[in-house]
């Protein structure tokens, strides 16, 4: 029996993990002093550097990760973990969670690359979406995601099209303004609208934007207390309040810029930034609309309520600690979707008994969409049963 057992099961959010290679192995020769050295960004409790140059994990310690069979979530995390950094393994992961299909994201590389100088973002990007088109070739189940920086929009379309023939099944954008404009200004509707065509939804994940506060917040007068920053998790507490404030306002902006409204194909998911802010946001946003369209009045042009845009084109992936009952009942079911975060930490033990738990008393209709449904809008050219 596998982790996923008697349920299909859809997983919006995985990882691999970047050796310190992952990059420099697939730039452009002219290219390879452009990228960002992933030996020193994965510090800490990662060591990327014990399994630099193998193709995978020892033979005998497959064999010993195998033999954890449905417990492979309970098993060792991040580079230990099966099919963490090779493709093949990932295979064989699969199988033992039971997963119909995964989106794999890369764990280091976001912020580097959004935050390299622009004429380099796109280098780096492009290899980035080779190195990730790679490790993903070994199973039609695994839904690569591509980067996509958005400031300069002939190049984003460009590296689009190239993450298409590579066969990625999705933009990665940072939560920035692109280029120092909104994303709902016109010099970015080709690239939306190209998304829309081609059935690739954008995404917002951790590393659209800065993980953690500004140091001045961490100066509380007690220079000895103890962060999980680097250390338990990648993240510490004050982090984790605050870190959906940038993917709300490009959300936000995005929205109220009418570029769901005019591009009604397109999708987008808010991934691993938790989703307990997500129905407040959607109060705020049929205020902003309601309550300022007759001082904004291309607010008042809208076809659709902000609600609506929403509940129709985006989707959020909660955190296993979050109640997602509770967000169903104040909002609506077709906005949330099941994420492992395989291999990291953050997933847990047991994700899918800690989401089965919160959607005990929900009909099974509201479990598919959760599990399934709600992943096969999201990716409708998903090789997902």
């Amino acid at each position: 029996m596998s982790y996923a057992g008697e349920r299909l099961i859809l997983d919006a959010d995985s990882h691999l993990m970047e050796l310190p290679d992952f990059l420099t192995a697939h730039a452009d020769r002219d290219c390879i002093e452009l990228m960002p050295r992933l030996g020193a960004i994965a510090t800490g409790q990662f060591d990327p550097g014990r399994h630099a140059g193998t193709p995978g994990h020892a033979p005998e310690t497959v064999e010993r990760l195998v033999a954890l069979g449905d417990d492979i979530t309970r098993g060792p995390k991040w580079h230990d973990a099966l099919g963490s950094f090779s493709g093949p393994e990932r295979t064989q992961a699969l199988d033992q969670l039971g997963f119909k299909a995964q989106v794999v994201f890369s764990s280091f590389c976001a912020r580097p690359t959004f935050e390299a100088p622009p004429a380099h973002r796109y280098a780096i990007a492009r290899a980035h979406n080779r190195a990730v088109a790679e490790f993903c070739s070994a199973d039609k189940r695994l839904i690569g995601v591509a980067l996509t920086p958005l400031d300069d929009p002939d190049q984003a379309l460009a590296e689009i099209e190239h993450a298409t023939a590579l066969g990625l099944g999705a933009a990665w954008v940072a939560a920035d303004p692109p280029g120092g404009r909104s994303p709902g200004h016109p010099a970015h509707d080709r690239v939306w609208a190209a998304l829309a065509e081609r059935g690739m939804p954008f995404i917002l994940h951790v590393g659209s934007a800065s993980l953690q506060i500004p140091a001045p917040w961490m100066n509380d007068g007690f220079p000895d207390r103890v962060t999980a920053r680097g250390g338990a998790e990648v993240i510490g507490s004050k982090d984790l309040t605050v870190i959906h404030h940038a993917p709300q306002r490009f959300i936000s902006a995005l929205v109220l810029d009418g570029v769901l409204d005019r591009f009604p194909s397109l999708r987008g998911g808010v991934i691993e930034i938790g989703a307990g802010w997500v129905p407040d946001m959607i109060r705020r946003l049929d205020h902003a609309q309601e309550i300022w369209a007759k001082s904004e009045p291309h607010l008042a042009l809208m076809r659709r309520k902000p609600s609506r845009q929403i509940r129709d084109q985006l989707r959020f992936t909660p955190y296993p600690f979050e109640d997602v009952g509770a967000l169903i009942r104040e909002s609506w079911p077709e906005l949330y979707l099941f994420s492992s975060d395989y291999p990291h930490a953050e997933g847990g033990r047991d994700p899918i008994g800690r989401f089965e738990r919160a959607l005990a008393g929900f009909d099974e209709e509201t479990k598919r969409r959760f599990f399934q449904e709600n992943f096969r809008g999201l990716y409708p050219n998903a090789h997902a049963a």
